[in-house]
């Protein structure tokens, strides 16, 4: 899918979290070039983009460095600290799109941090193996995690519905170098995908090679289908295979979460993993569209 590239100057990077888990987040890109079929973002970041399809934009905020290092500080003086609770990388976007690699803006920004000195948690979420080339920026920070969503080990199926991100073999080295290096990682599992996913196997090997790579923590999200994300991808899925678009229609009810939680909460049992705020998160816990 070819993507337009917006270059923009933004009014504000650095803005208050409604994710669980985040104070603050820095989004230095509106729009995502992964394009991934089930993403709740499509839906939060395309009101500048009315009627143009996921994937197809982005929007690089040039002055995003800038801004962030005039915006933390002011909160420096607002709260006499350099401790705002935690920064998440990104809620709107991927912060290592393909289009990092060229802007370079994710880095930029994080460089910013480390040179302010920020002493409070920075959280990075990716799904890119290009973010291995930021870990001499991340060796300057006080505490960082960093985050890689994982659906699945079958780089097909992360093709099928993560169409333009890199494929999970090269995620799962990403854990890993990053990982020998010292830097603390966990795994978003999330969505759990229907149909793909959902069995006790399948899970347990996920988590085995998730181990493997060095994580220590996971967190675990339920599909969050509401009208606008379940149109997008089950016209998606209708034309594609009609026995995965049942299963995916099957998972939007209460009594197959239920189900779906005590099979992971089996799978987790007796493992030195650490569940993520320690549930399993629903459409229920994340921001609302204001």
């Amino acid at each position: 899918m070819l993507t337009k590239i917006n270059e923009i100057q933004a009014k504000s990077v650095l803005t208050k979290s409604g994710l669980p888990g985040s104070d603050f987040v820095v989004n230095p890109y509106n729009g995502c070039q992964f394009a991934c079929m089930y993403c709740y973002a499509a839906q939060i970041a395309r009101w500048k983009h009315p009627g143009e399809e996921w994937g197809s934009f982005l929007d690089v905020k040039l002055n995003a460095p800038e801004l962030l290092k005039a915006e933390l500080e002011k909160l420096e003086k607002k709260f006499k600290s350099k401790n705002f609770g935690t920064i998440f990388f990104s809620s709107v976007t991927d912060p290592y799109t393909g289009m990092e690699a060229k802007y370079q803006l994710t880095r930029k920004c994080l460089e910013v941090l480390a040179d302010f000195g920020y002493e409070g948690e920075i959280s990075v979420q990716t799904k890119s193996g290009l973010i291995t080339k930021d870990i001499n920026v991340f060796k300057r920070l006080k505490k960082v995690l960093v985050g890689f969503t994982v659906t699945t080990l079958d780089d097909k199926v992360s093709r099928f519905l993560e169409v333009e991100a890199p494929p999970v073999s090269a995620r799962i080295e990403a854990i890993k170098k990053l990982n020998e290096n010292g830097i603390s990682t966990y795994a978003f599992i999330g969505p759990v995908l229907p149909y793909f996913i959902k069995s006790k196997n399948k899970i347990n090997k996920l988590l085995d090679e998730l181990q493997k790579a060095g994580v220590k923590e996971v967190w675990f999200e339920h599909i969050h289908l509401n009208t606008a994300v379940k149109a997008r991808l089950f016209n998606y899925l209708k034309s594609e295979d009609l026995k995965i678009l049942e299963e995916f229609e099957r998972s939007d009810n209460a009594e197959y979460r239920e189900d779906l939680e005590k099979v992971i909460y089996e799978c987790l049992e007796g493992r030195k993993l650490k569940l993520g705020l320690g549930k399993i998160l629903y459409h229920k816990d994340l921001p609302k569209k204001k």
